[in-house]
């Protein structure tokens, strides 16, 4: 059973553990809401979840790291 409200996680490699239940965690581009069961993206160094791979990519640019 999902609980409501924001989740937060920790980003592993291949994966993710849910530190605080929750049923979406906020996109840290757009801050859109990604339902936890949909959440495809994220970086592992920054600790961040990504709505897209567009969104992960326009992070990228914003830090001159492409």
């Amino acid at each position: 059973m999902n609980m409501p409200g924001e989740a937060q996680v920790q980003f592993l490699d291949a994966d993710f553990r849910v530190v605080k239940p929750g049923n979406f965690v906020r996109c840290a581009v757009t801050g859109t809401t990604i339902p936890i069961d949909e959440l495809r993206y994220w970086s592992v160094e920054r600790q961040e979840a990504y709505a897209s791979p567009d969104a992960a990519l326009q992070r990228l640019k914003a830090l001159g790291i492409i």
